[in-house]
């Protein structure tokens, strides 16, 4: 099969694509009733945005670029285990809605790390803004390198020429429109998403003959597995991996996570956020359950002639476009539209990052720095220059990136490495009362450090070959013989590869780190706070407690006060008893004013000369 490269339609509808993201910035930035000019605005779009834009927001959010190229990569090369992890999704929000949103939104703040300061210190909070940072600097990076890689791929433009400029069409609307250009650009980009994935995997399915067909070569080739019951924690995937493992990493992923609060408190009722997470869930489910099934569909095109044996494509993470330029290049507009797709979940995870690390930088850092008020207008300059800046410093990374190919994978695991710890201090502080700053602080650190120990020293045993994750069988008995048959040392062979000599924790799957650093996080701060005197429950207000846990704690003490306001919300009060006074101050003037237009009106006039 010869590739097909993009044509003037594809480009057409890929650059569309772009000019709309774009405009949206603008409107939002000059056109809108309601400028981007306050916190308020910026960071939560006046806490007036609604449902619909706000629940595809967070579904593109949550769904990059890698997502939409590595898991039907992922279903092709190890089969289908990995697509259980959308039963834990369910269970996740659930949770969210229970425990976490509730007290988020009765506290109404700006960066959900404020929560740690209010709890337990400034310390602890700038430690969980720290990591969710130096988080999002090296995921933002990969989120974009890999998209870009499939660009380049479909079209041969040179990777260096398309990553700035979407980079930068990105940093412009996420820059001039703030929390609602990057809401409405998201809710474009999910439909494109969904769109093209739909389509692809409709095309597909139909031209091998329907999903029955399309399930029978899958079976043949031994890539149904749903459950493996092995309890194994050393097992990549497991049924318990997936479900019990993911749902720690999705719960860190959304309930303490900045964009989700962000955009939750953004809305402007908790029933309305809880309906939002819920519509999330079912979106997220309905999108990974499509890029599963479309690994199938590209297992069943090349069942008997794999591109990666061939030599047709290098990585599998690029199965996908050589699917897409490979069988549907041929009908005019599908590879745009499939590209804007994977183009826009990567875009929305970048603007949603950029808005997010905006809120928690400025809130967190700079505005604490700041011994007197800052203006609004000033406030805003600020946050619009630190999503230039951090924009600039990502697309710098992506360059990084692209010389560390060993390290991509360790970067993927980065997400475990700071999800536990911060899953722990904010469990901590909602679930266990007597816990202190110190025990937080403690546990936090060394929950970073062990699982960065783990997922590092995981990497580092794979370059050396001591752990081998072995893929399914391929076969190449259905192809033109004018190739020269590319296997790698590990690809022959589906025994998996003896690894009782390696290290136990560096074996242990990685959808585990999670769990793994919020139990450390949560037992070290225990025992720290044990040694260091424990706070007394009673004297921890309601407030920054899940309501779960109420009815087992003991009476709340007369002398503990509510979580202290923060200079932000005491400025914002202050702003708003001064327009208070300025209505009331109006109306008065206005009533008097009508009253001596009354006075002096002719029919008084004449009164008066009579």
């Amino acid at each position: 099969m010869s590739v097909v490269y993009f044509d003037w339609l594809d480009y057409l509808v890929f650059g569309t694509m772009l000019l709309l993201s774009a405009l949206i910035g603008v409107y939002f930035a000059f056109f809108a009733a309601k400028k981007q000019n306050t916190t308020a605005e910026y960071l939560m779009g006046g806490k007036t945005m609604g449902i619909f834009p706000i629940s595809m927001s967070l579904i593109a959010s949550y769904v990059s670029g890698i997502s939409l190229l590595g898991l039907p990569a992922e279903m092709y090369t190890y089969g289908t285990q990995l697509w259980t992890i959308v039963l834990s999704e369910w269970i996740v929000s659930l949770t969210i809605s229970i425990v976490y949103l509730p007290v988020f939104y009765n506290l109404q703040i700006n960066s959900s790390y404020e929560y740690l300061r209010l709890r337990f210190n400034q310390n602890v909070r700038l430690l969980g803004s720290i990591i969710f940072i130096i988080k999002m600097l090296l995921y933002i990076p990969i989120v974009i390198y890999v998209p870009a890689l499939a660009f380049s791929q479909v079209t041969g433009i040179n990777l260096h020429m398309i990553t700035p400029i979407v980079c930068l069409v990105c940093i412009f609307y996420t820059t001039l429109g703030g929390l609602k250009a990057v809401v409405w650009t998201d809710a474009l980009q999910t439909i494109l998403m969904y769109f093209g994935v739909i389509f692809v995997l409709i095309y597909g399915t139909l031209r091998l003959g329907g999903f029955q067909e399309v399930m029978r070569i899958s079976e043949q080739g031994d890539r149904l597995d749903f459950f493996n019951m092995d309890i194994n924690p050393t097992i990549r995937h497991t049924f318990w991996t997936t479900v019990f493992g993911n749902y720690f990493s999705w719960l860190a992923s959304c309930s303490v996570n900045q964009a989700m609060i962000q955009r939750c408190l953004a809305l402007s009722s908790l029933r309305k956020a809880r309906i939002t997470i819920f519509i999330m869930a079912a979106g997220i489910f309905t999108i990974v359950s499509l890029c599963c099934y479309t690994g199938l569909v590209i297992y069943a095109t090349f069942a008997t002639c794999d591109p990666l044996s061939t030599g047709a494509i290098r990585k599998s993470d690029q199965l996908l476009p050589y699917f897409v330029m490979t069988i549907t290049g041929a009908i005019p507009a599908l590879p745009g539209i499939f590209m804007s797709g994977v183009f826009s979940a990567a875009l929305s995870s970048m603007s949603t990052g950029l808005n997010s690390m905006c809120g928690v930088i400025f809130e967190d850092l700079i505005r604490p720095a700041y011994n007197k008020p800052i203006s609004e207008r000033t406030a805003s300059f600020i946050m619009k220059v630190i999503v230039v800046v951090i924009g600039f410093i990502c697309v710098a990374l992506v360059f990084l990136v692209e010389h560390m190919g060993a390290l991509i994978q360790a970067g993927k695991s980065l997400a475990g490495i700071t999800a536990g710890s911060l899953l722990g201090l904010f469990t901590m502080g909602l679930f266990l009362p007597w816990i202190n700053a110190t025990g937080a602080l403690v546990g936090g650190i060394t929950s970073t450090l062990l699982v960065g120990w783990i997922s590092l020293g995981t990497q580092a045993a794979m370059l050396r070959g001591e752990i081998v994750v072995a893929p399914k069988p391929v076969d190449v008995s259905g192809c033109a013989n004018n190739f020269t048959l590319n296997i790698s040392p590990t690809s022959d062979t589906t025994v998996e590869f003896d690894r009782s000599g390696t290290f136990f924790l560096y074996r242990v799957s990685y959808l585990y780190y999670t769990f793994i650093g919020m139990t450390v996080c949560t037992i070290t701060g225990a025992i720290v706070t044990y040694f260091t005197r424990p706070n007394d429950p009673s004297m921890i207000h309601r407030d920054l407690l899940t309501p779960v846990i109420h009815r087992w704690l003991p009476p709340q003490s007369i002398h503990c006060r509510r979580p202290r306001l923060t200079q932000h919300n005491i400025e914002l009060q202050a702003r708003e008893m001064e327009l208070l006074n300025l209505r009331i101050a109006y109306k008065k003037d206005k009533d008097d004013s009508g009253l001596d237009s009354e006075l002096l009106s002719p029919r008084n006039n004449n009164i008066f000369s009579s």
